[in-house]
């Protein structure tokens, strides 16, 4: 699903951004190498970094 529109972001990728160690918001769009531009899709980001988290620390 895509997550960013203005850049084409999918939710796989999010997702492998946070898998290579993103841990802040802004991690992950460095990672993507952008930045957000309408940020709509800045809280569906957060949201998925805090669910990555929390099941980290459930490991």
């Amino acid at each position: 699903m895509y997550v960013c529109i203005c850049h084409g972001i999918s939710d796989r990728q999010i997702k492998q951004a946070l898998c290579q160690g993103a841990c802040r918001t802004a991690d992950v769009y460095k990672r993507l190498g952008v930045r957000p531009q309408c940020g709509r899709c800045v809280s569906c980001v957060r949201e998925m970094l805090a669910r990555h988290i929390e099941q980290q620390a459930n490991r």
